[in-house]
């Protein structure tokens, strides 16, 4: 992995990006090391060289989009944005700002999230939650949300499960998929959020 590293960006982002495809159309099993290197433009032993394995790879390229996630949100998350919908938006085209610039990304989470590999899948379960069980995204989520705008009787954590079930559903369509107009994926969404707040909120925060 540290030979992986001490390469430029560019190469790193090179066949990071081959492999985000690959993996993304094909999942975790029909995804070969060949297929990764002639996307890459590089040789099959150079990859094993780096990583080792295809699982090494593979959970390699779900830390990475993580951690890229986790920092984007870092540097341009607003806590003084406690609007419930407003904070879903900002979080919603922090991710979609990310996944421009690496356009196979979704394709690949999307597929990550619905691999069951069993050579993979107890790994991504691990990966995909913090020390705590909690999905990052809702502890983010809620940290010093407001909730004093939903009518009464509304849950906020039901609207949340609603809106990631939603969610969930769109991008499964994504799959295999890597040219994708992210443009219109955040307008979309953005009028699925506003219908929901029209709905949920009291009239007075409308």
């Amino acid at each position: 992995m540290e030979k992986f590293l001490s390469l430029s960006i560019e190469k790193q982002n090179t066949i990071i990006n081959a492999a985000l495809t690959c993996f993304g159309t094909n999942g975790y099993k029909k995804a070969s090391i060949s297929d990764i290197a002639a996307a890459a433009g590089v040789s099959k032993a150079l990859i094993f060289h780096y990583f080792g394995t295809k699982k090494a790879l593979y959970l390699y390229l779900i830390q990475s989009c993580g951690n890229l996630l986790m920092k984007e949100i870092n540097d341009k998350f607003d806590k003084n944005v406690t609007d419930f919908f407003d904070r879903i938006k900002l979080l919603t085209n922090i991710k979609i700002s990310v996944m421009k610039k690496h356009p196979a990304m979704l394709s690949f989470l999307n597929g990550v999230y619905f691999e069951n590999d069993d050579e993979v899948k107890d790994e991504i379960k691990a990966l995909l939650k913090n020390d705590k069980g909690e999905h990052l995204e809702s502890r983010i989520t809620f940290d010093g949300m407001n909730t004093s705008k939903f009518k009464e009787g509304i849950d906020p954590g039901l609207i949340m499960k609603i809106i990631t079930w939603l969610t969930e559903g769109y991008i499964s369509k994504l799959t295999g998929k890597t040219e994708i107009d992210y443009d219109v994926l955040s307008k979309e969404f953005e009028e699925c959020i506003n219908l929901f707040k029209n709905n949920f909120y009291k009239e007075k925060y409308l």
